[in-house]
């Protein structure tokens, strides 16, 4: 199941170069996961200083 970003993104970007497959971009108020290019790993979520990354 790949990982989503809750609304208790900074918008810091962390994660966003954290990304192995470069599947997290800037969206509306929030980064997003492209889902579909999501390989699970969780690196973003380890990373994130306020837990928005959830599996």
């Amino acid at each position: 199941m790949a990982y989503t970003i809750n609304d208790d993104c900074i918008m810091c970007g962390a994660c966003e170069g954290e990304c192995p497959v470069s599947c997290i971009s800037e969206g509306d108020g929030k980064y997003v996961i492209d889902a579909d290019a999501c390989i699970d790993c969780g690196s973003c979520a380890g990373v994130c200083p306020v837990d928005a990354p959830q599996a």
